[in-house]
This record gives structure tokens, C-alpha cells and sequence, in this order.
């Protein structure tokens, strides 16, 4: 009898899948899309209703005549790809290309890639959903539209090769409009005085100033510390009022995509892009020691909040096993939704809550481990009782020598203990500074006061963007979807639109000028409401409440004429960028070297042009030498633009490596060593053959 078959996208999918299907079934995989627009040109019909002209993805070949030949001999095809809209659009073209009826119920869909998530989506096989297909195809026509169109334009502008994309212009103005901010912004003085007194029980009690008998006030410059300091002088201090009691706190909701991303840029270091990479292969399985191949999390692109009834009682009986019923809440804890989130997914969690990050450590990577514990971590406390705190606030009155009855200077404390974790015990968000007060204090207690400190300060500008505020501010404005937050920072930042420094998005010189012309010239593109009701009607295609094609000329029709607006006003204008000077000197003239853009990437350029037209290309030394000459060895670029590592005596020496150089040396040779892309640290030296793997890091206590 024949086998069925079922196609996933990724190699790793199918193995974990093989392990729950067993032998009437085989797995193949799709790697990914296998039909799309091609690269080099539009191939959208714009007037016979944007119709696209998608072909076979270039070297995908020989790999659809495989899938072709499985289906022929199969007994039944099912459509296995990620659950999500890309994933629709994909097993869309695979039935398109692969001769499958749309009418047969062959598509289906697993949350978690585990026995039960398995068996769950086999046991409802539906049609291919041609409504999320073509909320999709909305979306990759906009976008092709967009920066196929535009692109050109704003090469023409600036100089050529540069790009312009739908939401990720969105992105770069929102960064650029902060930097703007931070750059019109004026400091404010303010002053505050931070108070210590000595209780009965002579520890330290830490206050700060709040007013007077007249309520709070401001210290606005060093004048207004001076009365304050002086209405004090020779005072007594007195504990006016003690305010004791004490408040729950609750744990944050489960990972959704967006919050993932936030956190995972925050507390691990990652770029957003490889917090989701490492999801994906926690959710399409990992190999675990004793257990074969299972996936670890539910599928990591979601906005909802929903937790199965199923994960909660197993959580719940974890939790009292294992750290006893009194860490159970009184009533199970439900999150409400964020307005507008999609429900088609649970919350990202462990699909086995019994598998602790611990107990698994040694079948994952370093970076596995870490995404894997902050999800395990973040699921379970929120499943947890709440933690609760002591809290105790009281007041100061100092009454100076010279005071009339009735005034005072205040100043107030506040603290809290814990009285019980919850929570907390494996997930605490807060990053509040607790000030410790004495618990034997008392209402009319006299204190005396050890210091009194002055301090100057300056109202700060709004923030930088982080990676992770970024993410948070496009889901708080509706700006993208789940899938998509990562793509829009990695991209303007590929593109080099923005800079990081430490974690801060900085626009470069560039950025700016692609984000003020679209401003002016294309306002709706980079309008963030614009975009977020953009994504509204996306959702509302994928529901099938509106039509992908009256949604395509809606928006086409008027960036047409934009667009044609745009070149006629334009026509001729070009936008000049300031020249980075270098410290390089023409060879020929000894004019400062600048740096220039041209079609075949940066090179340095004398500043004297056109007098002047020598030009060299720009060269990226790096820390290794040459093991055949000893000269530096540069970074390279081939045509297709991949890195490479050459000697920078070429022609006259042909040395090159696609390993990066370390800068330290080979200690059997005395040559330089480098590290292959697969992490291999090895020697230079054709002739020597040392080599060693690092060991894996030991995470530390901060890493987990």
C-alpha cells in the first residue's frame, strides 16, 4: 500500500514529524517557498487587475520534480506548513505546482510539534484557506509594488542601488523622527535633596524631599534649595504619618511574538531576528536525549494569549509538585487579549512543561538554552500565584528653629518587603529600587538626621529606539504582524538606513535622507496610520470580509499618481550627502580621501573631483597576515557581494579565505589562525593542519 505523504517546510520539521507519524507515512520538505515573483523585474500585471507571474524559486528546480515524483506515488498528500499566512501561501503554490485539488481537505496544521499537536492536526485536514492565501498575496503585491517602484525613484535622487520598502519605511521615520526629538530637545533644571535619618532603632531611614505645608513642590534651581535648606535650620524631624499594608503582585501574561522579541533583546543580548531563528528550531524539534526528536514550544508567531485547558492542568500540576500548592493562584488566571490579536494560536509555551530547561540542557545549543529557559520560565510563573509584598510609606516633618506653628518641610519614604515569592521565585520583571525601612518605625517617633544631600539634575530627551522598544512601538501602533517585526529592523539595518550603537537605533546620514524625501513626497507610505489601517484590511482579506483586489487598487491608484507627482517636481534635483572625510590623502593631488557610493558599492574617491578623478577602493583591514607574504589581510567582497579575506599585496600575492581572521596566532606555526563560518578556529597556514573547536560556554548565572 502506498504511503501518504506530508510536506513541511524544513528538513528538522519532518524528522520530529517522522518520529510521531511512524511507517505508513513519509515526510518531505519544501525548504522553504517554492514558487515566488522573480527578483529582476515587477511581474505584476498592474492592469489586468495586479495579476502576478510567479515562477519556480531559482534552484528549486530539482526539487519540485522530487516532490512531483513523491506525489505520484503517494497515497494521500497533506499540506504541513507553518501555520501561519506565509505558510498558507506556500502550501498554496505547492498544490498549484504539485497538479492538488483545492477542493480536497489535504492542509493541515500543528501548534506544537509534539505526540498530541501532531495527532490533533491529522485529525482535521481542511481546505487550503484562499482567503489567508490572498491576504498573502496582498501583502507580497503591496510590498513588490512599493519597492519596485520607489526604489528607483529614491536611487535617482541619491545615488543608485539604494531601496525603499512599505513598512520598513514606516520603521526608519519613526527612528528618525526620535532623533529629531532628541536633538530639538532642551534640558530643564531641577534639583532634588535626598534625606538620611536615624530611627530608634538607629538604622538608616532614606527620604526624599516632597514640600511643604502647603503640599508638593518643585525645586527648579539651586535658589529654591537654598530656602528649603535654610527653613530647616536647627530643625527637629518628626515621623508624621506611617502608612503600613500590603499589595499583590501579578505575573506578566506569556510570551506572545512581540514580547519574546522585547525580552529576548533585553535580557539576552539578541538581535530580534535570532530570537525567532532559535524559536523556530525549538518549535520544529530538537533532538532531546532519551525522548528522540520532539518540538519544545508552541508556534512562536502569535499575538494572542489563549493557553490551552490541557497546558494549564499540566502546569498546575507541576507547579504543586514541585514547588508546592500554596504557589498556585486561588482561581485560574485568564489574560485578556490585546485588541485586535489574532486567535488562531495559542501563547508561546512549552509543549512539555515537565521538560525543564535544566533537565534538557545538554541536548541544546548555548543560544537554545537560553531562549528555552526564558519561555519555560515566563509560561510557568505566569500560571504561578501571585508574590506578595509589605509595604510600608511614611512621612518626615522637619521644623526649623525660626518655623511659624503649622510649617514644615516634608519628605517621604517608601519600601517594601516580600512576605511571599510566588511568582517570582522564576520570573521577576521588576527592576524596582526598594528602600529597605525599619519595621518597628512609628507615628510621631522623632528621628535625627544624619545628611542632607543636594542634587542637581537635567531633564533627559526621549530615549533612542532599542531593538526591542522599536518592536513594541510597531505593535502598540498596529504597525506589521508578528512574522514580520523582525525582518523590519534586520532590513533597515542591512540596508544601513540606521546604525546600532550599544542597543540604540541611530539613523545614519543616509536614513535620514531617504526617510524626509519619502516624507514630503510620499506621506501616506511612512504615515504609521496609514499602515496599521493598511494591516486592518489585511486581516480583514484573510477573513474573507474584504476583496484583495479592490484593496490593491485602493491603495495603488493613489500612490500612482504620488508617484508621477513626485518625478515632475523632482525632475533634475538631487540630493547631495555630506562626504565622510577620511584620514587618507590623495595619491595624486593630497586632497583628503572621502568616501563615495557608486553602482558597485562604497570606494574612496579624491575630494577634488572633477579637477581630481583618482579613486581606490575602500579597503577593511583586519587583525590576520598574510601566511604567504606577511602583508595584511583585507576584508573582500565578491560580485554577489559575499565576504571573503584576501591579501592586500593582490595581484602579487593570490592568498584568500573565506575565514575570518582571529588575530591571534597559530601556536605550532606562529601564523595567523581564523574561525570558519561553522566556528572551526584554524591555521592560515596551508601546510599547517592545527585546528580546534571552542568549547561550548558555560552559561552564567547572568546568562540564565
Amino acid at each position: 500500500m502506498a504511503k501518504n505523504l506530508v510536506i513541511v517546510e524544513s528538513p528538522s520539521k519532518a524528522k520530529t514529524l517522522m518520529h510521531y507519524l511512524g511507517s505508513g507515512y513519509k515526510v518531505v520538505a519544501s525548504k522553504g517557498h517554492v514558487r515566488d515573483l522573480p527578483v529582476r523585474r515587477l511581474s505584476i500585471d498592474v492592469k489586468n487587475d495586479f495579476e502576478p507571474k510567479y515562477e519556480i524559486s531559482p534552484g528549486k528546480e530539482k526539487l519540485v520534480e522530487e516532490l512531483q515524483s513523491e506525489v505520484s506515488k503517494a497515497g494521500k498528500v497533506f499540506l504541513a506548513t507553518d501555520p501561519d499566512r506565509e505558510g498558507e501561501a506556500i502550501s498554496w503554490h505547492l498544490a498549484y505546482l504539485l497538479g492538488l485539488d483545492l477542493d480536497e481537505e489535504n492542509r493541515v496544521t500543528f501548534n506544537e510539534i509534539t505526540k498530541t499537536g501532531v495527532s490533533k492536526g491529522m485529525a482535521a485536514p481542511r481546505k487550503v484557506d484562499l482567503n489567508v492565501v490572498n491576504a498573502q498575496q496582498a501583502r507580497r503585491i503591496l510590498d513588490r509594488l512599493v519597492g519596485y517602484k520607489l526604489s528607483p525613484f529614491v536611487s535617482s535622487k541619491i545615488y543608485r542601488g539604494l531601496s525603499a520598502g512599505r513598512v520598513q519605511s514606516v520603521a526608519l521615520k519613526m527612528i528618525v523622527d526620535r532623533e529629531k526629538e532628541i536633538r530639538a530637545f532642551v534640558p530643564k533644571e531641577y534639583w532634588t535633596i535626598e534625606g538620611k535619618f536615624l530611627g530608634k532603632s538607629k538604622r538608616v531611614i532614606n527620604a526624599s524631599y516632597f514640600g511643604d505645608e502647603s503640599g508638593k513642590k518643585e525645586l527648579k534651581s539651586e535658589a529654591d534649595v537654598k530656602v528649603v535648606l535654610s527653613r530647616l535650620d536647627g530643625a527637629s524631624y518628626t515621623i508624621d504619618s506611617v502608612k503600613k499594608g500590603s499589595r499583590k503582585k501579578q505575573p506578566l501574561p506569556p510570551y506572545i511574538t512581540s514580547t519574546l522579541q522585547q525580552d529576548g533583546v533585553a535580557r539576552l543580548g539578541f538581535s530580534s531576528d535570532k530570537i525567532m531563528k532559535v524559536a523556530q528550531t525549538l518549535y520544529e524539534g530538537v533532538e532531546v536525549e532519551g525522548r528522540g526528536s520532539i518540538g519544545l514550544i508552541t508556534y512562536m508567531r502569535t499575538d494572542s494569549l489563549r493557553v490551552s485547558e490541557e497546558a494549564r492542568k499540566a502546569t498546575a500540576d507541576f507547579i504543586k509538585s514541585n514547588y508546592g500548592e500554596k504557589y498556585l493562584p486561588s482561581k485560574p488566571r485568564y489574560f485578556k487579549q490585546r485588541s485586535g490579536a489574532q486567535d488562531g494560536h495559542e501563547a508561546i509555551r512549552p509543549t512539555t512543561v515537565s521538560l525543564t530547561p535544566d533537565s534538557i540542557r545538554g541536548s541544546l545549543s548555548n543560544d537554545q538554552y537560553k531562549v528555552y529557559k526564558l519561555i519555560w520560565n515566563r509560561f510557568v510563573a505566569s500560571m504561578m500565584a501571585e508574590c506578595v509584598q509589605s509595604t510600608v510609606k511614611l512621612d518626615i516633618h522637619g521644623v526649623g528653629r525660626n518655623e511659624k506653628p503649622g510649617c514644615f518641610i516634608s519628605f517621604t519614604a517608601s519600601g517594601y518587603s516580600v512576605k511571599f515569592d510566588g511568582f517570582t521565585v522564576l520570573y521577576d520583571y521588576s527592576n524596582d529600587e526598594n528602600s529597605k525601612i525599619p519595621e518597628d518605625v512609628s507615628n510621631g517617633e522623632p528621628v535625627s538626621m544624619k545628611s542632607l544631600t543636594p542634587n542637581q539634575h537635567f531633564t533627559s530627551p526621549p530615549p533612542r529606539y532599542t531593538e526591542g522598544s522599536l518592536i513594541k512601538a510597531l505593535e502598540e501602533n498596529g504597525v506589521g504582524r508578528p512574522s514580520t517585526y523582525a525582518s523590519i529592523v534586520s532590513t533597515i539595518n542591512k540596508r544601513e538606513y540606521i546604525k546600532k550603537v550599544s542597543k540604540a537605533l541611530i539613523p545614519t546620514e543616509l536614513g535620514e535622507a531617504i526617510s524626509d524625501l519619502l516624507s514630503e513626497k510620499f506621506s501616506d507610505i511612512v504615515n504609521v496610520k496609514f499602515t496599521a489601517n493598511m494591516e486592518t484590511e489585511l486581516d480583514e482579506v484573510s477573513e474573507g470580509k474584504e476583496d484583495y483586489i479592490s484593496l490593491l487598487h485602493s491603495f495603488y491608484d493613489d500612490f500612482e499618481l504620488q508617484l508621477k507627482k513626485a518625478k515632475e517636481e523632482m525632475k533634475g534635483v538631487k540630493i547631495t550627502l555630506k562626504e565622510d572625510e577620511t584620514d587618507e590623502t590623495c595619491e595624486k593631488c593630497g586632497k583628503p580621501m572621502v568616501i563615495k557610493h557608486g553602482r558597485f558599492g562604497v570606494f574612496l574617491a579624491c575630494s577634488g573631483y572633477p579637477e581630481c578623478d583618482f579613486h581606490k577602493p575602500l579597503v577593511k583591514e583586519t587583525p590576520g597576515v598574510c601566511p604567504k607574504c606577511g602583508g595584511r589581510i583585507i576584508e573582500r567582497r565578491t560580485k554577489k557581494g559575499r565576504v571573503f579575506f584576501g591579501c592586500g599585496n593582490y595581484p602579487d600575492c593570490r592568498f584568500a579565505s573565506w575565514d575570518a581572521p582571529t588575530g591571534e596566532t597559530c601556536p605550532k606555526c606562529g601564523k595567523s589562525l581564523a574561525k570558519s563560518r561553522q566556528g572551526l578556529i584554524k591555521c592560515l597556514n596551508e601546510d599547517c593542519d592545527y585546528s580546534f573547536r571552542p568549547a561550548r560556554k558555560k552559561a552564567s548565572k547572568k546568562d540564565e
